[in-house]
């Protein structure tokens, strides 16, 4: 059952037009003339590869930048009751900040995109999707770095090393699940 969509959604890739158009003389659910013409059309006719290249590098930037926010944030709090601080601002902000997604410009962050002249660009929404994730990330984050012992950083500590060693070489692979 849970199977089906995906085969639906391949058939229907490569059924052929008359074939997808007239259900009671064609078998919905095979075919035995199967076709690459409508993938050649959205891979070579459309701009959906420009598309899938500016979600990547939307996704993967915002991400990025947000991983390192939450953690450097994340390590650097410790103290449950900016916990609910963090979160709070998060989502108060949230419902203004959704209205940049459509628009990529949205309210207060459109004056600060004109003067840098990047609105409706992927560089707007890789600045503004961070502000929605770093919230959450860093809140998800201290609970996995409360797990860790605090023994183990001072060991590291009476050893010789940095809080950035200690950071980079100790808690971050210990939280890596996170």
């Amino acid at each position: 059952m849970l199977l089906f969509p995906f085969y639906w959604m391949a058939l229907t890739a490569i059924k052929p037009d008359e074939q997808l158009l007239n259900l009671e003389k064609f078998n919905p659910f095979w075919t035995w003339s199967p076709t690459l013409k409508h993938i050649q059309k959205l891979l070579f006719e459309t701009y959906y590869p420009l598309w899938l290249w500016n979600t990547m590098l939307v996704a993967v930037c915002a991400t990025i930048l947000s991983i390192v926010a939450s953690v450097l944030a994340a390590y650097a709090i410790g103290a449950a009751t900016l916990t609910v601080a963090l979160i709070g601002v998060g989502r108060r902000d949230l419902p203004r900040l959704s209205g940049a997604r459509r628009r990529s410009c949205s309210s207060r962050f459109r004056r600060s995109y004109s003067s840098m002249d990047c609105c409706d660009t992927p560089f707007a929404l890789i600045l503004t999707y961070p502000t929605i994730l770093i919230p959450f990330s860093t809140w998800l984050l201290m609970g996995y770095f409360k797990t860790i012992p605090f023994e183990l950083e001072e060991c590291a500590l009476i050893d010789g090393a940095s809080r950035w060693q200690i950071l980079t070489k100790i808690v971050l692979p210990l939280a890596i699940p996170g």
